[in-house]
Order: structure tokens, then C-alpha cells, then sequence
């Protein structure tokens, strides 16, 4: 979809031995399918016709259940030492039922250094059948010590046709909200999909959209802020709750534990202590990429207006909200479009520097004020 060349690049490297190496390092912006490429590359690695999409290990491969694929992907904050470690060890040994060990990490852009210096040796010293895909946005968010050693393939954003056709084709989604949400989602195939479907979704979208029109003082400023700090945990809420639960009840399942019990012996409590703590830095993580999400569509009404003030031949990305867009480039010069377009830029900047989220909005939302 869109990828040729990556595509082609990898399937040389399934046909040729000599194409093949220990590492590999697929970059490319969200939504581009940096892990659906991994896995349908595992998958190839694996099957007997070099990735036939039907047999055994082809399908297993793709969902993760193979016995030689090994897929991490975290929804923390970062990818921790131990975790590494226990890759690394993964690492020295034979494949199990087919050709090649395969180990995927879908965010090697969050291995903290220490991290990244347990891999090292696996990565410096590669053992024969062993081979590392290791995804992440670009090549300068991995640690340099590990994208040296890694050959480097990128994927591009797909068309915003081609994300349509694919809602269309897989999902039987109707044409004409194929394309919107496409175009919304700045071809981010899950985004849209999401769009697709859920019209709570696009109406969040919307309030954030329209938020540029209507900060003229400091405390419309302050409130911009807070909708959208309060719609990131809304989202967060409506996406763990009921997880965290099943979670919890798994748990106490497994060690045997009454659920029903007021109290619980104290082993039990450490692993439910040790189960909230992970759930929390899920949480957190997952609050702050809903808010760099918001932040993104926030940016395309500026750049959309900045595209209609000069005339360009360029597709909107918010063309249902072309009034929205035609007026903000009225009130705003071309330098007033940038600024407010960097301003947004530097709080996705602090938020993942860990600056708190509504103290960063803030900062960016007194930027974002009209001329009176």
C-alpha cells in the first residue's frame, strides 16, 4: 500500500542470502505500518514460498504466535533493562521450528541507554539464524550505537487514496467516509479506521479543530487548555478501565487468590501493587499520545489555513471544515500561521521532555490567541 520500494527491498532480502543481515531498522512516520511491515517481513522469512500469506507460518507469524517470532512492543514509557536482557538471552538460541529466530521490537525508540548497551552484544556479535527488526519513527530517535549496526529501510506515509481503498477493501467502510477519515487521519491507517467508525471520535476531532478559532483572551487560552488535557484523560479512562479490571482479575485468577476477599496475604498485594504501577505508566503513556494526537490535528487547521492564504494546489486535510480554515487565514498573516504552528510544535516537545501536560498546553494555547 504505497511502499513499493520497501517492499521490494525486503523481498530481495527473503529470495538472496547475500541481501540478508542480522539487524534491521524500519523507520517511517505513524500510521506508516513500521510493525505491520516487520511482521509480514517475519512472516516471508518463515514460510516456505518466501510469504505466501496463507500457511501455517505465515499466520502465525503475522499474530505473534509463532514459536520463533518474538514480538515487544510497550505501552510504558519507555523499553526497560530487564527486558532487554531477556531479549538478548532469546537471542543466543537456535530457532525452534523454523529457519530463522526472529525478534521484533515495534518501539525501539523508547530503549533507555541502558537498554540499548544490554542488546549491544547481540547486535555487535549476531548469531547465525538470528535476525532483529527493530522499528521506530526515524533513525535519529534510536540510540546511535544501536542504528549503526542495523540496515536502515524506510517506509513513507501511504496516499490518502490507498489508506481509502484499504478501509474500503478490509473493512467495509462506505467510500466517501473511507476518503474523510483517510484525509483526517493524515493517512494513519489505525487513526482512520478509528474515525471510520466511531463518531465520537470525529466529533472529539472536531471540538479540537475548531478550538483555533475561538482563543482570543487568556482565559479562553487557559480553557482551550483544559478541554483538551480533559479530553486525553476521557480517552485514557474509556480505554483502560475495563482492561485494567480484566487485568486484575486475571491475576488474581492465576495465583488463586479470592477476588472477593477485603484483604490479601502479602505476596498477593506485591503483585497487585507491581500490576497498578505498570498500569499507571501505561496510562500515562497512552494520556500523552492522545494529546500529541490532538496535537497534530490541531496543527493540520493551521497548516490547512497557511495552504489556503497562499493559493497553493495542495488538498486540505479539513476540507469539511473549509469555512473554519478560510477564517483563520483571514485573521492570521502567514508569519501569525507559523508561529502558532511552532508554538504547537514546541509543546509536543516538552510534553515528551516530561514537562507536565497542562502546563505545556498552557504555554501553547496564550500562543495560539487571535488579534483582537
Amino acid at each position: 500500500m504505497g511502499q513499493e520500494q520497501t517492499v521490494a527491498t525486503l523481498q530481495d532480502a527473503v529470495r538472496d542470502p547475500a541481501r540478508m543481515t542480522h539487524a534491521w531498522l524500519l523507520t517511517g512516520p505513524p500510521g506508516s505500518g513500521r510493525s505491520t511491515a516487520a511482521r509480514a517481513f517475519a512472516a516471508a522469512l518463515l514460510c516456505p514460498d518466501g510469504g505466501c500469506g496463507q500457511c501455517h507460518e505465515c499466520r502465525t507469524a503475522l499474530d505473534g504466535s509463532h514459536a520463533d517470532v518474538t514480538v515487544l512492543a510497550t505501552q510504558g514509557l519507555s523499553i526497560q533493562v530487564k527486558d532487554a536482557r531477556e531479549l538478548a538471552q532469546l537471542a543466543q538460541h537456535r530457532p525452534s521450528v523454523g529457519a530463522w529466530r526472529i525478534i521484533v521490537i515495534e518501539d525501539a525508540d523508547r530503549l533507555t541507554e541502558r537498554a540499548a548497551d544490554a542488546l549491544l552484544k547481540a547486535l555487535e556479535e549476531p548469531v547465525p539464524r538470528t535476525v532483529w527488526l527493530l522499528c521506530a519513527p526515524s533513525v535519529e530517535d534510536v540510540i546511535i550505537t544501536i542504528r549503526s549496526r542495523s540496515r536502515h529501510v524506510r517506509l513513507r506515509t501511504p496516499p490518502v487514496a490507498a489508506v481509502a481503498e484499504l478501509l474500503t477493501r478490509r473493512d467495509g467502510i462506505e467510500p466517501a467516509m473511507a476518503t474523510y477519515a483517510a484525509r483526517a487521519a493524515q493517512s494513519h491507517v489505525g487513526l482512520a479506521r478509528r474515525l471510520a467508525r466511531d463518531e465520537g471520535a470525529r466529533g472529539r476531532r472536531r471540538d479540537i479543530l475548531r478550538l483555533a478559532g475561538r482563543v482570543r483572551s487568556l482565559g479562553d487560552a487557559m480553557e482551550a487548555a483544559a478541554d483538551l488535557a480533559a479530553i486525553a484523560t476521557q480517552e485514557q479512562s474509556a480505554s483502560s478501565a475495563e482492561r485494567d479490571a480484566a487485568e486484575k482479575a486475571r491475576l488474581l485468577e492465576q495465583l488463586g487468590a479470592d477476588p472477593e476477599a477485603r484483604t490479601q496475604p502479602p505476596h498477593i498485594r506485591s503483585q497487585l501493587n507491581a500490576l497498578e504501577k505498570e498500569q499507571k505508566t501505561r496510562a500515562t503513556r497512552f494520556g500523552r499520545d492522545v494529546i500529541d494526537r490532538s496535537l497534530v490535528d490541531l496543527l493540520s487547521i493551521y497548516r490547512d489555513a497557511l495552504v489556503a492564504q497562499a493559493g497553493m494546489p495542495v488538498e486540505l486535510v479539513n476540507a469539511d471544515l473549509d469555512d473554519d480554515v478560510r477564517a483563520l487565514a483571514q485573521h492570521l498573516t502567514s508569519e501569525q500561521l507559523l508561529g502558532a504552528m511552532d508554538a504547537i510544535g514546541t509543546a509536543r516537545e516538552r510534553i515528551e521532555a516530561n514537562v507536565p501536560p497542562l502546563l505545556a498546553l498552557e504555554a501553547m494555547a496564550i500562543s495560539l490567541r487571535l488579534p483582537r
